[in-house]
């Protein structure tokens, strides 16, 4: 053993998924060590950061039995009851909603992401069993099949019977123990802000793929809207650097006026679009879960529904060894952790990079054949029904995923 703090887990990264999993393992009783760069007032109480969260009804009851979903303001937290895609101008569009006989249903909620971190990093308080070291930045990560040795800029080192990475899409600490990843970046830029609006959205989110951009308008209480717009990242550039005025009118047109008067009501966030997908989920000693696993493409809005399960599936299986008296980082255990996750997470990853590719793709022939799909789906019900029940399914059957594991 090293001269280090000893833990069972070491939780490296205390975004909404690693704090989660944090608060997962309340009264395993497990001893955590929670490591992040960030200082503890700023993960208490994080800025606004122009994301909005899409999460499935599953998502939500796993918020709620990890004590996060009450810990919301409402007035962060908005109903969603559906979803319209729209190709150009189009008449053609595809609905997606809940399928009978729950259509009048909503099919999940929005929720602000520094909301959901607030909300995350007070259930990891009250695990007693967390101890916190932020800000710290890992230097170095070693696994073995003895232990796993996390070593801290000016602090100690830490070592565990597992390591779990969840430092994000570009995790160093996946890096650090030689895990490649397939990344593809989309040359595309996002820009993310709220603005309020004349018209009401009806609680349904508009998503247009025009030439050369993709807008969404992800419907908040009120007649409030977060818009997500993607363009080269020039584009986007320029578009942070506009005037308010400027900026609203130029939203107005790209948007048809569809909502109607626009005005800014928020700062303007810019974010590479870049999908990851690890090679390996788990190594000897060591996990991946949330962003560090998968980073998905925000097209499908199921990337934190993904995270939430990944943590929800790890989680489980550690409890189950803990109380048989296994080790938690047994290597059956992690493997059955990562097939899981694999095949909860790898059908959507694939088909939302292929709608990523197709919509982006302003070439005759990708133009022609999105505009065929959406047409066929708005003249021929049953299928934009069967699209509406499979994307909704995917994202749901992520936050549902450990109920399987735990009767595998």
């Amino acid at each position: 053993m090293s001269d280090g703090a000893c833990y069972d887990i070491v939780i490296v990264g205390a975004g909404p998924v690693g704090l989660c999993l944090a608060a997962s393992l309340r009264g395993a009783p497990l001893r955590i060590a929670l490591v992040d760069r960030l200082d503890e007032a700023t993960l208490a109480d994080p800025a606004y950061d122009g994301r909005e969260i899409a999460l499935t009804l599953k998502s939500v009851a796993t918020l709620r039995n990890l004590g996060l979903w009450e810990r919301l303001p409402g007035e962060q937290v908005a109903p969603l009851h559906g979803a319209r895609v729209h190709n150009g101008t189009s008449l053609s569009c595809l609905d997606l909603h809940p399928p009978p006989p729950a259509a009048a249903a909503q099919i999940g909620y929005l929720v602000s992401n520094h909301s959901l971190r607030r909300a995350a990093h007070e259930a990891a308080r009250a695990n007693t069993e967390v101890s916190w070291f932020a800000p710290r930045r890992v230097t170095q990560v070693t696994c073995s099949t003895q232990a796993a040795r996390v070593a801290l800029e000016n602090g100690p080192a830490l070592e565990a019977k597992l390591v779990v990475a969840a430092d994000s899409r570009f995790s160093e600490t996946r890096r650090a123990l030689g895990i490649a990843a397939r990344m593809r970046d989309f040359g595309r830029t996002m820009l993310t802000c709220r603005m309020t609006h004349e018209l009401e959205h009806r609680c349904i989110a508009q998503e247009w793929f025009g030439h050369h951009q993709t807008l969404a308008l992800l419907p908040l209480n009120g007649r409030c809207s977060s818009v997500i717009l993607t363009l080269p990242h020039a584009e986007i550039t320029r578009l942070q650097q506009l005037p308010a005025d400027g900026f609203e009118r130029e939203l107005e047109v790209r948007s048809a006026l569809r909502l109607g008067r626009m005005r800014l009501n928020s700062e303007r966030f810019a974010y590479p679009l870049v999908g990851v997908y690890a090679s390996r989920f788990v190594a000897e000693r060591f996990a991946a879960i949330g962003d560090a696993a998968v980073g998905m493409h925000p097209v499908t809005a199921h990337g934190f529904n993904f995270g939430l399960a990944s943590q929800a599936t790890l989680a489980q299986l550690l409890r189950q060894a803990q109380h048989s008296g296994r080790d938690v980082a047994d290597a059956t255990l992690l493997r059955r952790y990562e097939q899981a996750h694999r095949r909860t997470t790898l059908p959507l990853y694939l088909a939302t990079n292929a709608i990523a590719r197709l919509y982006t793709d302003d070439s005759p022939p990708a133009r022609l054949a999105r505009g065929a799909l959406l047409h066929l789906a708005h003249r021929i019900p049953p299928i934009g029904s069967a699209l509406s029940r499979w994307l909704i399914r995917e994202g749901a059957s992520a936050a549902g995923t450990s109920a399987s594991v735990s009767r595998a």
